[in-house]
């Protein structure tokens, strides 16, 4: 029993604790993945009120957190509160580890982990507190019925390797501006090309028409770049990614005073396709009402012309996507992008306009204090034109009258008996959701319904979130609430719109919403209807193009523009349909 047998003794001792260590740890693992999975399982199909986030689809990915966020420092577990659950939607929100807030899974809502890229549209890879309503949007919506087809989905990943490629801040972006800005040869073939979009009226207008220009810039291969003045700064996410759609601030294009017009190059008549006479950058105005129809956008040989200028800048107010259709690659194109057409501005809209988190914070703090519980939704969009001619009592009524008479409100009965003495907690809760520059819509509807019973014993609950009193222009906060305000109703269950209104319109296309269209305000008008239902939720086109390219008068231009009809708003106006052909 000698040294050796001592160094024997030893090696067996640590075999032997070894050995209880690994086998150990494997028993560990192996229970705590069960445990989780069955946790897991539990919180998905039983709705638990912890907190799991996931990166990717469904259960693939780092579980990043799991712990029950409403842990006390002694480990009791507090009532989660605002906690409900309605139509697909999750409502209780948490404090994740990094700051962000992180909706709560629940059995209703399992199918949306597969729709948190929006079935494809949305690409991975992105840094989550950079935006969080990236990935947490598909949380507060119904999910869409409309998919992207896997064609959008190809063009969407193909745009953002030529947006990484060429975007600022790369060596493409600085070489080809450097040739636009400095060239003397009129005909020389850059490395990128560049389409600038110029802002212009307010931010309804801004939003519809950014979506047709990003398609246009999808269908031409060019780069997309933004003019954000400051008031504009902190309201959306940078859609991209590893890359900016912002134009740099010591850009020459800036200001396009010195920039020849589009108008100016048609007047030459380059009939000839000659290359060494166009510019290298150009101006187009689409902005109604200088979108006339002798511009003639839509042509192919206007088309043709326009490929070969390296930097467009474009500016526009208007949907001008339905006259893309007129040019036959285009037509192509969008078709399959698009199968269907009153999807559009939806999937487009989905895919660029992200809340900021500054911007988040304040749709997402509104919506669960005033929203999250009611059984329905009611979104009422109410824009005054003429306030000065056309009395507020006059808007009121027609809001009324068409709300009740399409059932969307329930009728007034008995004076309300608990306007003074509290809520009755087991009724069915509808909230209304008023938006508006004027106070007055809001208070008086609220009023209305807290002095009186309803007959169906519903309880509608009125909130107004913000109520300006003018449109402000150059007004960070000013577009911030709008933005609140467009995003709110988006998530409206039914919606109500004034006509003409682009504010509407970006709403009711990011909810995929087709809204009840209020009509046009008319003195001592008794006899029209107060509203009707629109076909499509898409953006309607107010100043279409009204002559072919060839100059003749269309004399029913609807029909000459295909997947198209008439604006029930704006007869002169033409906007998406499906179906039609």
């Amino acid at each position: 029993m000698g040294p050796n047998s001592m160094s024997l003794r030893m090696f067996l001792v640590m075999f032997f604790l070894v050995s209880v260590v690994v086998i150990g740890t494997l028993t560990y693992q192996n229970s705590t993945f069960r445990i989780f999975e069955g946790f897991l399982r539990s919180n998905v199909q039983g709705g638990t009120s912890q907190n799991v986030t996931t990166h990717g689809f469904g259960l693939r990915g780092t579980i990043q957190n799991i712990k029950n966020e409403s842990l006390g420092k002694e480990g009791g577990v507090q009532n989660p509160q605002g906690t409900s659950q309605n139509e697909g939607r999750t409502k209780n929100i948490t404090k994740a580890d990094d700051g962000s807030k992180t909706a709560s899974l629940t059995s209703s809502h399992a199918a949306n982990l597969d729709d948190k890229l929006l079935g494809g549209l949305l690409t991975s890879g992105f840094d989550g507190a950079s935006c969080i309503s990236r990935m947490q949007s598909y949380l507060y919506r119904k999910v869409s019925p409309h998919k992207p087809s896997p064609y959008l989905i190809s063009k969407l990943r193909n745009y953002e390797e030529i947006h990484a490629s060429c975007g600022p801040n790369s060596r493409a972006y600085d070489r080809s501006m450097r040739e636009i800005e400095h060239s003397k040869n009129n005909g020389v073939a850059t490395m990128c090309k560049y389409l600038i979009w110029n802002p212009v009226n307010g931010l309804g207008n801004q939003m519809i028409s950014l979506a047709s220009t990003f398609l246009y810039a999808i269908l031409t291969e060019r780069v997309l770049l933004v003019k954000l003045e400051k008031d504009k700064h902190g309201l959306f996410c940078e859609p991209f990614l590893n890359s900016t759609w912002i134009l740099p601030e010591n850009s020459t294009f800036w200001n396009q005073n010195h920039i020849e017009t589009y108008q100016v190059m048609l007047d030459k008549d380059r009939a000839s396709n000659s290359t060494e006479d166009l510019p290298l950058a150009l101006f187009v105005n689409l902005q109604h009402p200088f979108f006339n129809p002798e511009k003639i956008f839509h042509c192919e040989h206007t088309q043709d012309l326009l490929r070969k200028v390296p930097l467009l800048i474009l500016q526009s107010d208007q949907f001008y996507v339905p006259s893309l259709f007129m040019t036959s690659y285009f037509d192509t194109e969008i078709t399959k992008m698009f199968p269907e057409k009153d999807t559009i501005f939806h999937h487009l809209g989905r895919y660029l306009f992200h809340p900021s988190n500054e911007a988040w914070e304040l749709i997402i703090g509104y919506y669960e204090t005033h929203l999250a519980n009611a059984n329905e939704r009611i979104g009422i969009q109410i824009r005054v034109f003429n306030p000065e001619s056309t009395p507020k009592q006059e808007y009121m009524d027609l809001v009324l009258s068409c709300t009740l008479n399409h059932k969307l409100l329930p009728e007034i009965g008995l004076p309300n008996p608990m306007s003074s003495t509290g809520k009755n907690h087991t009724a069915s809760v509808k909230a209304v959701l008023v938006v508006s520059l004027y106070p007055e819509f809001g208070d008086n509807l609220r009023t209305l319904y807290l002095k009186k019973t309803t007959v169906s014993g519903e309880v509608i609950q009125v909130y107004q979130p913000s109520h300006e009193g003018n449109q402000k222009f150059n007004d960070k906060m000013h577009n911030m609430k709008a933005w609140m305000d467009i995003y709110l109703l988006s998530l409206s269950d039914v919606l109500v719109t004034s006509p003409f209104s682009t504010f509407g319109y970006a709403a009711q296309g990011l909810g995929n919403l087709k809204p009840w269209l209020l009509s046009h305000v008319k003195k001592n008008d008794t006899h029209s209807s107060t509203c009707e239902r629109d076909f499509s939720s898409e953006p309607c086109y107010h100043m279409p193009p009204k002559h072919y390219c060839n100059g003749k008068l269309m004399k029913d231009f609807v029909s000459s523009f295909p997947y198209s009809r008439r604006c029930k708003d704006f007869y002169p106006g033409m906007k998406l349909g499906n179906n039609f052909v």
